[in-house]
């Protein structure tokens, strides 16, 4: 099996960053009969209200997310007062859409990006997180359903589990899998330029 495997964080402000690099790769795979495949990471998981001094250092990170890929950011009245910034429910949603409709994972994690990093909505939300999945496609009622099932938030820590056991502590991460052998694209944010020219000589050399 050849796949690419991307490891990431629908709230992750780097992978916001990444995903346009991230598309283009899946194109460029998809080109050659390579399949794509979501593998949640789990940035932060439960946890307090985000005080002053977190709050300020993350917003510094979205600043030097935005002025490195470009993408959109909405900082006026980010990350509000008892905002608890747990990722869990973002990646558990995602898990849900691949598990409904795999095809359908990657656009709805780039649809979780662009709500919470650019609109400022709380992707923390299941209600939110439902109407975002119906907008990709997925029936609410059947997202929801799924959702909430305790196999869900297994698969989710499964997808965590393989991570770490990976060693696999940033993202996002892109891997390159053919059969049982893992090819390591990159482990942080790079640009196109630099990713494409990696993937075109994985894919010669496994065609």
């Amino acid at each position: 099996m050849r796949r690419l495997l991307y490891v990431m964080d629908p709230m992750c402000s780097w992978c916001w960053g990444f995903a346009p690099v991230a598309a283009a790769l899946f194109e460029q795979a998809a080109a050659a009969g390579v399949s794509g495949h979501l593998v949640m990471g789990g940035l932060r998981s439960g946890g307090a209200a985000l005080d002053s001094t977190t709050r300020q250092y993350i917003l510094e990170h979205w600043r030097a997310v935005e002025q490195a890929s470009g993408q959109p950011f909405r900082f006026e009245g980010a990350l509000g007062d008892g905002f608890v910034y747990d990722t869990e429910p973002a990646c558990r949603a995602v898990v849900t859409a691949r598990g409904l409709a795999e095809d359908l994972a990657w656009p709805l994690a780039r649809r979780i990006q662009q709500a919470f990093y650019a609109e400022g909505r709380d992707t923390t939300a299941a209600a939110v997180l439902a109407e975002l999945a119906e907008a990709c496609g997925i029936p609410r009622i059947e997202f929801a359903d799924a959702f909430d099932h305790p196999a869900q938030a297994a698969t989710t820590q499964a997808d965590i589990a393989w991570a770490r056991d990976l060693g696999i502590a940033g993202f996002p991460t892109m891997l390159a899998q053919n059969g049982s052998q893992l090819a390591l694209l990159t482990n942080g944010y790079q640009p196109l330029e630099a990713l494409a020219p990696l993937l075109q000589a994985w894919l010669a050399r496994n065609a």
